[in-house]
């Protein structure tokens, strides 16, 4: 059973926690970290490219010249596909890119995830995000403190206003709760805050 350090703002030793060895002792899997993390992106695709057919760009519809004894080829509409300003053959169009992913297999990228930042000395607990009112520069100040990273997940297990207000414009640092933690944000910040209540969370509902 792996057990961490917790520690408070201060960067200091206040106790320490022992984690769930299927969640945070797992064996890592990078295909299913490759798959939550596609399955991810896809979700967040905007799929909102468009182009118009023959029927929709502006345009008469009216022959432009008579079927024959012009000499020209045949010509029924300005809007035709052929034409400059005219419409575009089996182009883009608004579409969904997301689909289902196995909830099996996203609880387990979530686990590997977990698992490879403890494993590579990426993932701490904090005893608790405690701050006394919501200021950018005084979290700032603390996040200093704990490590150097240049990008942080903190992870909270209830909503914390404090700490929303306080982090939300600190760049590189992001704040998302226990059960919103995606694979995606683990593997993309260098370092992963959690306060103590999160990890048992997880520990508890990712078995």
């Amino acid at each position: 059973m792996p057990t961490v350090d917790v520690i408070n703002f201060d960067n200091q030793k206040v106790g320490s926690l022992d984690l769930s060895v299927e969640v945070f002792g797992a064996e890592v899997n990078e295909h299913l970290l490759y798959e939550s993390v596609r399955h991810f992106m896809a979700g967040e695709r905007a799929g909102t490219a468009s182009t118009k057919t023959r029927h929709e760009v502006a345009g008469s519809g009216k022959k432009l010249w008579k079927q024959k004894g012009t000499g020209r080829a045949r010509m029924g509409s300005i809007r035709s596909p052929l034409w400059r300003h005219g419409g575009t053959t089996h182009g883009p169009q608004p579409r969904d890119y997301s689909y289902r992913l196995n909830k099996k297999m996203v609880l387990g990228a979530l686990r590997s995830a977990l698992t490879a930042k403890l494993r590579d000395g990426e993932l701490s607990v904090i005893d608790a995000f405690s701050l006394s009112e919501p200021k950018t520069k005084g979290l700032a100040a603390k996040l200093g403190k704990l490590n150097s990273a240049k990008t942080i997940l903190l992870v909270e297990n209830a909503e914390n206003k404090n700490l929303a207000l306080g982090s939300r414009n600190l760049s590189g640092v992001k704040l998302v709760t226990s059960k919103d933690v995606t694979t995606y944000d683990l593997l993309k910040y260098k370092h992963v805050l959690i306060s103590k209540d999160a990890a048992e969370k997880l520990s508890e509902g990712l078995k």
